[in-house]
């Protein structure tokens, strides 16, 4: 084997990966069998990198060759930059050697597409069945689906794989018609619906047949670039809650676009975008898988985009204000998770206690519950704030002064470290 070969194919590939944020590697349960390698559990263990992003998997492409010429995406064809493609003994060689020293959980396997989708997808799978069926390897593994591949090939994948992801890309048609021409919609829906279809039968026939193979137990993710367009807020999360209703994903992952290219279709070189617009995404998508907000209450056509000020459910609250006060010791769940400063564990805590007494506001601060946002939205056994004369700005105003003061009182007790 050349190492030096291998180690070049290596940085290559690995940094060509770094775009694609789809790496979570939970909700499996795969366990070791045969006295096999590794073991895909639940709550595997991550580490992540200074921005958030997932490393604790091998993560690189199989390939950076590239029939399409996307003009957001850094492997195009038409790209001046260094190609490599690993063979699939590499890909295994290399997993199971970072595996047994402890480097990685599992691998994360994209690739950029060749001759066509059913021969990318052959070969992705070829590294998934050598790892199970030849290394006996348990631990996790996430294929990407190639957009346009087969119905057979998606179904073999799903058998050797933990989770499935297919990147939607551009949060809109238009957008995708205008950066990727060569690539149709329908070429992302047809695998993500298989998968579906596939997981729902997997379900059902597990019921019956408690030995039958698992099919990605993990699921199904997906990706969208942000910012590459225009697209407002209120498009991509329309988009991302379209991919959770009618392709059940587990995530939808989103990624500010980076400049990689002076394409004139595509945002100016230095205007990346920001991560604090990443971040509002992520929060508005947890409170629309988990705190029961429609879409449309947060973004609309009267609001399309999240501010940055404040985070998204604060943000509503501001909005509708004749929703609040809300009593802390009468008010029901639903209601209780649109405070701000109160979580679902917060929640949980609050409908468990009121049960043996009314709660007061040293209670709330003991269950965790954020009083510096949470005291203009409530009341409670005590009296000691309640004023109800603020309107919706001077309660933003009061918030955000409050938190830029918490702030430069912990970066000046920093700096006192260094006196």
């Amino acid at each position: 084997m050349n190492f030096e070969r291998i180690k070049e194919k290596l940085n290559i590939l690995a940094d060509a990966a770094k775009y694609d944020v789809s790496c979570s590697s939970s909700g499996s349960n795969r366990k070791n069998k045969d006295k096999g390698l590794g073991n895909a559990s639940n709550g595997i263990c991550h580490s992540y990198s200074e921005d958030g992003r997932c490393i604790s998997l091998l993560k690189i492409l199989l390939t950076n060759h590239c029939i399409y010429d996307c003009a957001y995406c850094v492997t195009r064809k038409s790209n001046d930059v260094k190609r490599a493609a690993f063979k699939i003994q590499e890909v295994v060689d290399l997993t199971i050697n970072f595996y047994r020293r402890n480097y990685i959980e599992g691998l994360f396997l994209s690739s950029g597409i060749f001759k066509n989708a059913d021969y990318t997808m052959e070969r992705l799978i070829a590294v998934a069945k050598k790892l199970r069926e030849e290394e006996n390897f348990n631990g996790y593994i996430h294929l990407k689906s190639i957009p346009g591949a087969s119905d057979e090939l998606m179904y073999e994948a799903g058998l050797y794989a933990d989770r499935l992801s297919v990147n939607i890309e551009i949060p809109t048609i238009s957008g995708l018609k205008l950066l990727a021409p060569d690539k149709k919609h329908e070429d992302f829906a047809k695998p993500m619906r298989k998968v579906k279809d596939e997981i729902l039968r997997y379900q059902e026939e597990k019921k019956r047949i408690k030995s039958i193979q698992a099919y990605a137990p993990a699921g199904q993710s997906t990706q969208m670039i942000v910012g590459a367009t225009g697209e407002s807020d209120k498009d991509v999360m329309y988009s991302a809650t379209h991919f959770y209703k009618k392709f059940h994903m587990k995530r939808v992952y989103y990624s500010g676009y980076v400049p990689v290219s002076h394409d004139s279709r595509l945002p100016s070189i230095g205007t990346q975008v920001p991560m604090l617009r990443e971040n509002r995404l992520y929060q508005t998508d947890w409170l629309l898988r988990f705190y029961g907000f429609a879409v449309n209450e947060i973004l609309n056509d009267e609001h399309p985009n999240l501010d940055m000020d404040v985070d998204p459910k604060l943000g509503w609250a501001l909005r509708n204000l004749q929703y609040f006060p809300v009593d802390i010791n009468k008010a029901d769940k639903s209601l209780l998770a649109r405070i701000p400063g109160v979580g679902i564990s917060s929640v949980h805590k609050i409908v468990n206690a009121r049960k043996f007494r009314k709660l007061d506001w040293d209670h709330l601060k003991k269950m965790g519950v954020a009083l510096n946002r949470a005291k203009y939205f409530i009341h409670c056994d005590s009296r000691y704030w309640e004023r109800r004369d603020l309107d919706a700005e001077r309660i933003k105003g009061m918030i955000l002064s409050t938190s830029y003061g918490k702030f430069r009182g912990q970066y000046s007790n920093q700096l006192s470290l260094f006196n």
